[in-house]
């Protein structure tokens, strides 16, 4: 899977470089093959890997869900009253619980939830891995007839998925009920234009592209840093350069992402 030492010496640093690059994006793509496979895969759910699995969707999730949700809440206050101040102030009043929908809901809460699930959980757990291989953990494995590919890789992805997709879902429902709350307060008389406000921004192309975001911010988040953790140690030497890799190809996918749906909900 990987490109030989050899390769990159024979070529000098100018040529190496750009095939490095080339190899690390292959490994990633590879290995993010695989656990789709995997994961698709009845026969990858042993007994051992739904142990993990459980294990790892408990502890990536639960304990940050709560606050994470809270933090969002805060923001949202925050968010909708200076949106709903500033749009009354220049006679735009009518704009500004479609504003705070589209900068809230649609672009930075899953944004958030993707950076926080991979600051909180994937990368350490990319770490993790790259710490076992190193300590030979895997080869223990190996030999026992266990792949540590879905005994240890697997449910660690899995999770991230999860983690990202549930902090997204239920901070959006938070701030959306919230903005309500913000906007015409402890009355029932806005639910039919809020609710045209909503359908209105959530018309089926942006909800599809909401959708489509959210799942593959969960899968860079929780593919990537895994990934370089576990292959990028050979060809740099240094788990510290390893990482840096990793959380650089990251953004980088997770900024393409968000310029490929902004351009998808307002072109």
């Amino acid at each position: 899977m990987g490109v030989p030492t050899s390769v990159f010496s024979r070529l000098g640093p100018a040529g190496a470089v750009p095939l490095r690059w080339a190899a690390g994006w292959w490994r990633i793509l590879f290995f993010g093959a695989c656990i789709l496979v995997l994961a698709g895969s009845p026969s990858s759910y042993g007994r051992e890997t739904r142990s993990a699995l459980l294990r790892h969707l408990y502890q990536d999730t639960a304990p940050i869900l709560w606050w994470f949700t809270a933090l969002c809440a805060l923001l949202t206050l925050v968010i909708t009253r200076i949106v709903v101040v500033t749009a009354y102030s220049y006679g735009l009043s009518r704009y500004a619980l479609e504003m705070v929908i589209r900068v809230l809901v649609l672009e930075l809460i899953p944004l958030t939830a993707a950076l926080f699930v991979a600051l909180r959980c994937t990368i350490p757990n990319g770490a993790a891995l790259a710490q076992m291989r190193r300590d030979g953990r895997f080869a223990v494995l190996r030999g026992r007839g266990a792949d540590p590919v879905v005994t240890e890789a697997l449910p660690r992805a899995l999770a991230g998925v999860y983690a990202t997709i549930t902090l997204a879902a239920l901070s959006c429902v938070v701030a959306l009920v919230l903005a309500y709350f913000a906007v015409y307060g402890w009355t029932l008389a806005g639910v039919a234009g809020y609710t045209h406000v909503f359908g209105h921004v959530f018309n089926p192309s942006v909800a599809l592209i909401f959708l489509l975001k959210t799942i593959f911010f969960s899968l860079a988040v929780s593919i990537i840093p895994m990934a370089s953790g576990l292959h990028d140690v050979e060809s740099h030497g240094s788990r510290e350069s390893a990482a840096l890799q990793g959380l650089v190809r990251m953004f980088a996918v997770l900024l393409v992402l968000e310029a490929v749906s902004l351009a998808g909900n307002y072109a």
